[in-house]
């Protein structure tokens, strides 16, 4: 493994842990205000419980997530030395706005955990949505950072120098829109999924099924909000890669000729060396639609882009099949359970049912990953669009390689510490937070 792949394999491999936990740290939040919001109303104990127990998890991820977070901002300082002294001055106030999230929401957390029966009710409930809100523009300030090397504006570049810079401008650039929506969207998915199918596990064993059933339910909401939300932020997502990126929508499709009433492509096998699709399911017109509300709009193709330019388009058309092809299954997913919740009660609680949300359990993640990859390897060679090239970024520093080692070694372990006491969690919820288990009540006779 050379430096240069042993740096964009680390930063990949960083990057694929860190939306994980970011991910959940934007949206854990909200599910927990809402459960706590439910037991304010009702003043249900499960509700309340239920809160404590998620409270307990978003403490864990977050504390997870500021740790994968710390190291990536390192690994923008050791592997990619040329960017950061370029593009640091430009795009560094969302870096630093993200760290004022950062702190807030960490205020916040420590607020909500402690101030059970301390603060007046309606400020506790407050301080658990300020957790939501925080994490959550802690995202889209990243994003925004993102955005800008796939868009790069508010600066002048002459002659290699970057000059009249103007943050506010870089920041909020052509597709920062675009990409802080389709990603809280995502967000919202995927985690509504996967916390869904941890308590329909739960249900399924007949554990604590009150409990589980009003956790799954509060999950599900937010998942069907991310699930049929996604196809409306990835439109939008869609058309400003086709304006800004055309060679990255190409890619996605594997579409080689510049053609008018382009297909939209499903499936298929790219050959580079051929210049064409094979296998592919080609529905005509959908792709010029797609980009532009007009089935006979002009689509361009790769071979009107130089040769050394091209990203690899494998990596890019597969990755974007495979956001298609979980997102749609999510959609059917969440329209079976709507169906079911609005014309046949009695499937709610069917295993079937049940057994299909446990099996989503990670399709939100696996469309997350897929779609950032879509955005990350789709730049490539760029590191900042246009500008400069991922490979003149890179450090000259030797051993690289061991530094991807150490990196992986250290995302691992916190994965597993994270499953551990996520697991535990879980397996104290009949003694901690359901108030109907009898060894709750043995417990706090006790105490």
């Amino acid at each position: 493994m050379d430096d240069f792949i042993a740096a964009r394999a680390q930063m990949a491999l960083s990057l694929g842990f860190h939306i994980i936990f970011s991910c959940v740290g934007m949206v854990m939040p909200f599910l927990m205000a809402f459960a706590h919001w439910k037991y304010l109303k009702t003043n249900n104990e499960v509700y309340k419980g239920l809160t404590k127990a998620w409270s307990k998890g978003v403490a864990i991820l977050f504390a997870t997530g500021a740790v994968s977070g710390t190291m990536l901002s390192f690994e923008l300082g050791l592997l990619w030395p040329g960017f950061m002294k370029h593009a640091g001055p430009i795009f560094g106030m969302p870096f630093s706005l993200e760290g004022t999230a950062f702190f807030i929401e960490a205020i916040a957390i420590g607020f909500f955990l402690y101030g059970w029966e301390r603060f007046n009710k309606w400020f506790h409930w407050f301080c658990g949505f300020l957790v939501g809100v925080s994490g959550l523009a802690s995202g889209i300030l990243v994003v925004a950072a993102n955005s800008w090397m796939n868009s790069p504006t508010g600066f002048d570049y002459i002659n290699g120098q970057y000059l009249n810079i103007d943050p506010i401008k870089a920041m909020f650039n052509d597709a920062w829109f675009p990409q802080a929506l389709h990603m809280t969207v995502a967000a919202f998915c995927a985690t509504g999924f996967a916390v869904a199918g941890v308590h329909a596990f739960m249900i399924m064993r007949k554990r604590n099924v009150e409990f589980h059933t009003k956790a799954f339910r509060i999950a599900v909401g937010f998942a069907l909000i991310g699930a049929f939300g996604a196809p409306l932020s990835g439109d939008v997502a869609a058309k400003s890669v086709a304006e800004r990126q055309p060679i990255k929508l190409a890619a996605m499709e594997a579409h080689f000729e510049t053609e008018k009433g382009a297909s939209f492509v499903i499936g298929g096998i790219p050959d580079e060396e051929k210049e064409e699709v094979k296998y592919a399911v080609k529905i005509p017109k959908v792709l010029s639609f797609l980009v532009s509300n007009d089935f006979n709009s002009e689509v361009k193709g790769l071979k009107d882009f130089p040769r050394d330019e091209w990203p690899p388009i494998a990596v890019v058309h597969y990755a974007f099949q495979i956001m298609i092809f979980f997102g749609v299954i999510m959609i059917v997913i969440g329209a079976i359970y709507l169906y079911a919740f609005f014309f046949k009660k009695e499937w709610l609680n069917k295993h079937w049912l049940l057994k299909t949300f446990l099996i989503a359990t990670p399709f939100g993640y696996i469309a997350l990953e897929a779609g950032w990859t879509v955005t990350e390897v789709g730049r490539q060679p760029w590191i900042i669009y246009g500008i400069m090239r991922t490979v003149d970024a890179v450090t000259p520093m030797p051993g690289i390689q061991y530094s991807f080692y150490f990196f992986t070694a250290i995302f691992v372990s916190l994965s597993l510490i994270l499953v551990f006491l996520l697991k535990r969690q879980i397996q104290m919820v009949p003694k901690l937070y359901d108030p109907t288990d009898a060894q709750f009540n043995d417990k706090n006779k006790k105490s």
